[in-house]
């Protein structure tokens, strides 16, 4: 079996003493999308910045093909976040930069390459992406389509071999919603990236993810194809996959529904 991109061993996470991730282990193959699905508030975004670096676990490991991220010196954990792009749920552009500036962002912060650099960079992710009639606008006077377009654009801007993708549709019609899902696909195929991405749309995101992993109660219940959750026995995995209700939350009998 080839190694994964990243794999995840025991990640443990707790904050105000109350815990969110209760030993999380899971595997992201290289090449592919890995969509991670579960209930709302069950620690799926803070799987996803655990992953990047932006929160630290309280226990448990994070292995970068094989290799555990704590185990890196401070230059190659750098090259690793350097690798890595993150698209931020509500996509965090800045209303008062206009798009290209948005794309151009991480270049001119991260990669500190000169302008002339810069521009051809931008220039040709937007001809890419169909965004080069609105480099001059601003975010808020292009659609919501648009701006997430926009915000992809920006994430695979500095050509980053793991993208993560933190409920890119939530707010969308099943229209737009289809379209974005479809444009990740397309992207990763095109640019050649690894992705996560966390999601509530089922069945929808399963046509573009190669594995799926499904987090309940701080812990992966279930990770494979996408083709064989359906045979899961798991009762929660087949609540959650039906839409129904969970018996404890809502004060039904166990055998109510």
């Amino acid at each position: 079996m080839p190694v994964p991109m990243i794999e995840i061993r025991g990640l443990a996470k707790a904050f105000q003493g109350q815990p969110v991730l209760r030993g999380v282990d899971m595997v992201v193959p290289e090449g592919m999308v890995t969509a991670v699905i579960g209930k709302s508030g069950e620690g799926k975004s803070v799987l996803l910045k655990h992953i990047i670096g932006l929160l630290a676990q309280d226990g448990g490991e994070i292995l970068y093909q094989g290799t555990p991220l704590s185990d890196l010196d401070r230059a190659a954990r750098r090259a690793f976040r350097r690798r890595c792009s993150y698209m931020f749920q509500n996509m965090a552009l800045f209303d008062s930069m206009t798009v290209f500036d948005n794309i151009a962002l991480p270049l001119r912060e991260t990669e500190r390459l000169p302008e002339p650099t810069v521009e051809e960079k931008v220039a040709s992710m937007a001809e890419r992406l169909d965004l080069s009639g609105i480099m001059a606008k601003y975010p808020s006077q292009i659609s919501g389509g648009m701006q997430k377009r926009v915000a992809l654009a920006r994430a695979l801007v500095t050509q980053p071999g793991l993208v993560l993708f933190d409920e890119p549709t939530t707010g969308l019609d099943p229209i737009r919603k289809a379209s974005v899902l479809a444009l990740i696909d397309q992207s990763r195929r095109r640019f050649g990236f690894t992705a996560v991405l966390v999601s509530h749309d089922i069945p929808d995101v399963f046509a573009v993810a190669g594995h799926v992993a499904m987090l309940d109660g701080g812990r992966i219940v279930w990770q494979g194809p996408p083709g064989e959750i359906a045979a899961c026995n798991d009762p929660m995995v087949r609540r959650f996959l039906a839409g129904e209700p969970d018996p404890d939350e809502v004060g039904l009998p166990s055998d109510a529904a």
